[in-house]
């Protein structure tokens, strides 16, 4: 039988493999991912070999990323409302912003957004867990919210407030941040206490944590995703083991969340371009079933 390639048969296929997943109970959330089996993982994250672009960023964010900029920053984001819109028209928005942080793609980030939506789809896990891999950049619109630069935007996580660790990336780019010489801020603890736990710690201000505080009201996606979209990049933390002196017992579970995340964000970014127009009516019908029309933001 010969096959029409037109968009009609485009539809009938997907339309099959997520019948297909749905047949045999989808694969669970936190099984280990399949698309990246033969990816060499050490392709990616090679910050030693970054470009000036990369390294100048992070040295600019380990300079300012103090405990009192995100003590103010959260205060402004509590009283402000920057914009009407629903997910879509974000994710067309922040199409024009090229990560200065990231040294794996150039990618437009309404691709990066669809190549790790599509990846946790072909591994045939949950609905809500695609929806968390479309959205899990949209924080990144800060930038054009008044932010100021990408330095309070983009890039890996770490807590303030207490010792900067020595498993962040180009931890030497500390020492010209003022709470690198605080009394209190350059200790292990800092303001903190033993195992007092994330829910009770300041991470770095930025996209993350951003996008999480405006879908937690506005969503009805599950805690594991909300745990996704706030620690994907925590590096420090879900990656180098990092902060087990901050951590308890209830953050284990968004331990696995992003980690089972983590390869979707990561290891995507080598796959081909996703063709935005052939899996839109798709992703719109998940964004409706999770979200409101209309986003403050």
């Amino acid at each position: 039988m010969r096959l029409v390639n037109d968009g009609r048969t485009f539809e009938q296929v997907s339309d099959a493999v997520d019948e297909v997943n749905k047949l045999k109970g989808q694969v669970k959330w936190d099984e280990a991912s399949q698309f990246d089996a033969e990816k060499d993982k050490k392709a990616f994250r090679q910050y030693e070999e970054a470009c000036d672009r990369v390294k100048n960023f992070y040295r600019e964010q380990h300079e300012k990323q103090t405990f009192d900029f995100n003590v103010r920053v959260r205060a402004e984001f509590k009283k402000t409302v920057h914009a009407r819109m629903g997910i879509w028209e974000a994710m067309e928005k922040l199409n024009t912003l090229v990560d200065d942080s990231d040294p794996d793609t150039s990618l437009s980030q309404i691709e990066h957004l669809l190549q790790t939506a599509e990846a946790i789809r072909r591994d045939g896990k949950p609905e809500w867990m695609q929806v968390a891999g479309l959205v899990h950049d949209l924080g990144k619109l800060l930038y054009f919210f008044g932010s100021e630069g990408q330095w309070d935007v983009v890039g890996d996580t770490f807590v303030v407030g207490c010792k900067f660790s020595e498993k962040i990336i180009y931890p030497e780019t500390f020492a010209n941040n003022p709470d690198s010489k605080d009394p209190v801020y350059s200790t292990e603890y800092g303001v903190y206490w033993p195992h007092c736990g994330l829910e009770n710690v300041m991470l770095s201000w930025g996209h993350d944590e951003y996008l999480y505080h405006v879908l937690k009201k506005q969503s009805s996606l599950p805690m594991d995703a909300l745990y996704m979209i706030r620690y994907h990049s925590f590096y420090p933390w879900h990656r180098e083991g990092a902060y087990s002196h901050l951590t308890n017992t209830e953050d284990q579970r968004a331990l696995e969340a992003v980690r089972a995340f983590n390869p979707y964000d990561l290891y995507s970014k080598s796959d081909e371009p996703v063709d935005v127009e052939k899996v839109k009516p798709y992703y719109q019908s998940l964004i409706a079933k999770y979200f409101p029309e209309v986003i403050e933001w």
